[in-house]
């Protein structure tokens, strides 16, 4: 099979296209013919090593562990391995290859069934190869605030971007009242999704906005936690998935250390959320995208394995709005 292969950390110009052997599932694992893949802040990360923290969680400390790099995917059962019942030669499945032994930037991978969902058959599959990182993240991070209920007002910070895309939108679908804060050029896709207000951060400092909101979403970062808490209600919460700099470790533990701090003092609440790959989160994001109540926003589109480095470029480049994706098998 045709699959991108990284040998060590660097820029996606050091990527390359190779036919490599097409893997065979084992005990408790099916081969999935990817149709389509796309790409999160983790796929930047993991192909450039860096911040250098991101070594020390698992993929390689001084070159990557796993040969073909890439986490979201969609596609088809090709075959199953011994041990598999609940998945058959056919099914069109999406989710997550993030620890497994293969990448999804590949025309194959052998996935165990846990990392996957059947694909809703009203979603396509570049739209399914969009969602299981940023979408599980979303659901996850809303869950570690406390959840979203009806009424409360709820602030998403990069409310254009991956996860921002999925937070306007499931927030909204709690019956929440949303408030989404992006650039300019991200307004008019903000308000389509469903935000009631939208915040332009280069003409106005979202911060100074008051204390009336129940829930802060920061997808972003950048902005001192202390800013951050002047918006929320004495007992809103403040909720980021961001971890810092795209490059630097120091400030990655700086923004930990500075949440950590933050959550000791008042009734407000400050947390950060390290979303975990979850089959019962990814079954929940099947029943939003089979209900409508979810739909991924894809910024670009790539065609080919040989433009993956593209679409890493395209990511690492930041401004993405919603997901980008790459078809494999058109």
């Amino acid at each position: 099979m045709k699959a991108i292969v990284q040998t060590k950390y660097g820029p996606p110009d050091a990527l390359e296209v190779r036919e490599i052997d097409t893997p065979e599932p084992r005990d408790g694992e099916v081969l999935v013919r990817i149709h389509a893949a796309s790409v999160n802040p983790l796929d930047w990360h993991s192909v450039t090593g860096s911040p250098f923290l991101i070594r020390m969680a698992g993929f390689g400390l001084f070159k990557p562990k796993r040969l073909v790099p890439g986490i979201d995917m969609a596609g088809r059962v090709e075959s199953v391995g011994p041990g598999v019942t609940d998945l058959k030669t056919g099914d069109e499945v999406f989710g997550s290859v993030f620890g497994t032994a293969w990448g999804a930037y590949a025309e194959y991978a052998a996935v165990p069934p846990d990392r996957l969902a059947h694909k809703p058959a009203n979603v396509t599959f570049e739209h399914a190869a969009a969602t299981p990182v940023a979408g599980i993240t979303t659901l996850q991070a809303f869950r570690a605030a406390g959840g979203v209920q009806p009424g409360q007002r709820v602030l998403v910070n990069g409310a254009a971007g991956g996860c921002g895309t999925f937070a306007v939108q499931y927030a909204r679908s709690c019956g929440a009242e949303v408030t989404g804060v992006c650039s300019t050029r991200g307004v008019d896709l903000v308000r389509s999704i469903g935000a009631a207000h939208v915040i332009d951060y280069t003409r106005e400092d979202f911060t100074r906005a008051g204390p009336q909101f129940d829930i802060f979403l920061d997808t972003v970062g950048g902005r001192p936690v202390s800013h951050c808490r002047r918006v929320l209600k004495p007992t809103g919460v403040y909720a980021t998935i961001a971890i810092g700099s795209k490059k630097s470790s120091l400030s990655a533990l700086t923004s930990m250390l500075r949440i950590m701090v933050a959550s000791r003092f008042g009734k407000q609440k400050a947390i950060m959320v390290m979303s975990q790959n979850n089959r019962a989160d990814l079954l929940a994001l099947k029943d939003l995208l089979a209900a409508g109540k979810m739909t991924p926003v894809i910024d670009q589109r790539f065609t080919g394995l040989a433009q993956v480095p593209d679409l890493l470029r395209h990511q690492g480049a930041g401004h993405a709005r919603g997901k980008s994706v790459v078809t494999i098998v058109p």
